[in-house]
């Protein structure tokens, strides 16, 4: 440590004890000493300075100018300077009083690492690993980046023009070497305060801290030496995504003390319960059928959830959005979107509530139910196709199934997507409703009378027709015998050569004679014979028209493809058959009570064909009187 050498003034008296004294001052000098001095006369630029030395001394002006600019230098004034020269050219001392600050400073702080005391400082700059501090008389101290605080500082810069006290963990004099720790100084302020708040920390307590840390999990808060967590799912009774919606570091909270593991010195903490729980009221506030508002904060593939307040939310269930089919909750709503809704029901120990959207419209079943009946015909367009059927758009949010057996009479259908495409107008018949399971059942092929209800009367065994062949395979020869009214000549009832192809006899198109040898209205297969009609005539089949007079109130449809037969259709038809029977009656003569020839098919009696204890014709299966209601074989009503 470099000391301040004092010289002892002379004795005026003897000259000779001044020369002594002189002499003695000027051994006792050395080069680098730090001695005092006064200030004799301040110039433009430099500083005379009485050091007790034969000559004065000299220092530069600029050495004696504040942190203010200002010069702190007058005649008078002691100060401490540092011998750099005895004598230059001109016999004067040369002195620096900025170096014997910066050798008094390194004195100090050489003393203070010592004696384990602090030194104060300024963060004035950002170093490679860390910051440069200036200490006392300018002197640059080094301050590591991990002894800058008890966790690494993202953001050093934040830093700079702060003073803070530090510790000297480091000094080399010589290499003017010095590194400087403020960690020290936190972790035993962290101790100490650690030390008082487990003294005093137990479950249920409410304290203050600040929060420290954030992550995705929740955030740390300081109470004073020892962190604790409060989890996200702790911060509010509502729905909180990320902590930093909540806070940020540096907030100051006051939280509850939840959970507390002396050993282990772990603290859970929670802040939503230092608030009261919106659960508790709410089975008083939200009752079922109420109307309530909320926001959507959630979309799920099952419905969406609604935030009706703080801390309080209810699904609203995809199948409770539309009264259609249900659609992705996306289609239907979106998050952060106002919405109404209704509450259906609530689990106040589950903490849930059941919400409803379709409830605020009317119940399209409900307008369904009041406005159609089982026989009604309805006109829609095709929404879905299935392997089984297809759906038809009856009213919005009402659809109807027709199955693919109840597509066509005498058609086969496998695949209904080969006779329908999405979108197509249609028009069935409403064969029956289930109002618990909400379904409706339709037809197409009931429109239409099933031209098998007259096939074995007009094409008993025996008879020979005239058929058009359309299509052979190794079986046989396929045919049509009228619209929708097919049947099959085996490959043995072609030719009496069984060697030849059938399409060698046959061609797809040609008409041909042939005998229908066997009729089986239950299976509705026709077996005909070209060997059996050879030498034979054709007979008379009675035409389709006389048939449908005799046994249809409504004439028959065309088969899959061709146009439909409408309601009004029908109704001409049914009127046609009884003017026609009328009229027959009236010419044979016959008595009204006995009716007309019964081989004629047609109606002589229009009392008995309306009367409504009268069933009709058990195989047709249609009912004359419209009071009379749907067949249950044909699941038709004549109206």
């Amino acid at each position: 440590m470099t000391e301040t050498t004092e010289i002892e003034p002379p004795n005026p008296e003897s000259f000779a004890a001044l020369f002594e004294a002189s002499a003695s001052r000027t051994d006792q000098l050395r080069e680098g000493d730090i001695v005092a001095g006064t200030i004799l006369k301040v110039s433009k630029d430099t500083v005379v300075v009485d050091i007790g030395y034969k000559s004065e001394g000299v220092i530069s002006l600029h050495e004696f100018i504040n942190a203010e600019g200002n010069v702190s230098a007058t005649p008078g004034d002691h100060v401490d300077v540092l011998i750099e020269s005895k004598e230059d050219e001109d016999g004067l001392v040369i002195l620096s009083k900025e170096k014997a600050d910066k050798l008094k400073v390194w004195d100090e702080i050489s003393a203070a690492c010592e004696r384990d005391e602090l030194i104060e400082g300024t963060i004035t700059q950002r170093v490679k690993g860390g910051l440069a501090v200036t200490i006392k008389g300018g002197v640059k101290a080094f301050l590591p980046g991990s002894q800058v605080d008890l966790r690494p500082v993202r953001n050093l810069d934040r830093l700079l023009g702060q003073t803070f006290e530090f510790k000297v963990i480091k000094f080399n004099k010589k290499r003017g070497n010095i590194v400087l720790s403020r960690r020290v100084l936190l972790e035993k302020e962290r101790d100490r305060l650690k030390e008082a708040t487990l003294e005093n920390l137990q479950e249920g307590q409410v304290v203050t801290g600040t929060i420290k840390n954030i992550t995705e999990y929740g955030a740390f808060v300081d109470l004073g030496g020892i962190d604790g967590l409060l989890h996200i799912t702790d911060m509010s009774w509502g729905r909180v995504n990320h902590p930093s919606e909540v806070f940020e570091v540096g907030n100051e909270v006051t939280v509850k003390v939840l959970k507390y593991n002396a050993d282990t010195e772990r603290v859970s903490l929670g802040l939503k319960q230092t608030m009261e729980d919106p659960w508790n009221v709410a089975t008083d506030v939200y009752v079922a059928g109420k109307k309530v508002k909320g926001k959507v904060v959630s979309l799920t593939d099952y419905g969406a959830f609604i935030e009706l307040e703080q801390g309080v939310e209810g699904l609203i269930h995809v199948s409770e959005m539309t009264w259609a089919k249900p659609k992705h909750p996306s289609k239907v709503l979106e998050v952060g979107q106002e919405v109404e809704c209704v509450v259906l029901d609530l689990d106040a120990q589950n903490k849930r509530i059941s919400l409803g959207l379709k409830q605020l419209e009317p119940d399209p079943w409900t307008v369904f139910t009041q406005k159609y009946n089982p026989g009604d015909i309805i006109q829609g367009r095709v929404r879905s196709i299935t392997d089984y059927g297809v759906f038809v758009g009856i009213e919005d949010g009402v659809d109807g199934m027709v199955h693919k057996s109840d597509l066509s009479w005498t058609q086969r259908i496998n695949n209904p997507a080969d006779h329908y495409r999405k979108g197509d107008e249609v028009e069935a018949i409403i064969l029956s409703v289930n109002h618990d399971d909400r379904k409706v059942s339709l037809g197409i092929k009931q429109l239409y009378e099933d031209p098998w209800s007259f096939v074995s009367e007009r094409y008993p065994e025996g008879t020979v027709v005239e058929v058009r062949a359309t299509g052979a395979d190794d079986y046989g020869i396929h045919v049509e015998l009228e619209r929708g009214v097919e049947g099959v000549i085996p490959r043995g009832e072609i030719s009496a050569d069984l060697s030849q192809e059938p399409t060698q006899i046959v061609k797809t198109g040609d008409i041909v004679k042939a005998q229908v040898i066997r009729l089986d209205s239950d299976d509705r297969t026709i077996t005909l014979s070209l060997r059996a009609a050879e030498g034979q005539e054709v007979n008379q089949v009675a035409r389709p028209e006389e048939a449908q007079k005799r046994v249809a109130p409504h004439r028959i449809g065309p088969s899959l493809g061709g146009a439909q037969a409408t309601l009004g259709d029908a109704l001409k038809d049914k009127l046609g058959a009884i003017s026609v029977a009328t009229e027959a009656g009236a010419d044979a003569g016959a008595d009204t009570d006995t009716g007309a020839d019964t081989d004629a098919g047609t109606v002589a009696d229009t009392d008995a064909g309306a009367d409504t204890g009268a069933d009709a014709d058990a195989d047709t299966g249609t009912v004359a009187d419209t009071d009379a209601g749907a067949d249950a074989d044909a699941g038709t009503t004549a109206r």
